[in-house]
Parts: C-alpha cells; sequence; structure tokens
C-alpha cells in the first residue's frame, strides 16, 4: 500500500494508471446500473475524466 501512494506522490505510471482505470471502470458501472438516475447522469463525464486521465498518465515515466 506504501508503494502504492509512494508512486502517487512521485508520479509514476503505474500507480496513476491504476487510478484512472478503477476511474474508466467506475463510470461504465454507473453507466450500467438501473438505482439512481445521478448516477446515470454523470457516468460520461467520469468515464470521460478516466479516458482523459489514462492517455496523460500513459506519458509518466515508469
Amino acid at each position: 500500500m506504501s508503494t502504492f501512494i509512494h508512486g502517487l506522490f512521485r508520479l509514476r505510471r503505474n500507480s496513476w494508471e491504476m487510478v484512472a482505470a478503477i476511474l474508466i471502470a467506475l463510470g461504465v458501472f454507473m453507466l450500467m446500473q438501473p438505482f439512481a438516475l445521478w448516477l446515470y447522469t454523470y457516468s460520461f463525464i467520469v468515464t470521460l475524466i478516466g479516458t482523459v486521465m489514462f492517455i496523460v498518465v500513459s506519458h509518466f515515466p515508469e
């Protein structure tokens, strides 16, 4: 766990790619759930932020 947090503070690719992938998965889950309309409403923006974040983070050092 401390390696993950250390990677976040040092702007390393692996930690930030995991955060971006979790955001993308969260956005897809929000899109497919039938319970709360507000989750569906914000699902596209969460998925978009995760995707753009993944593209930017892929240029970080290993």
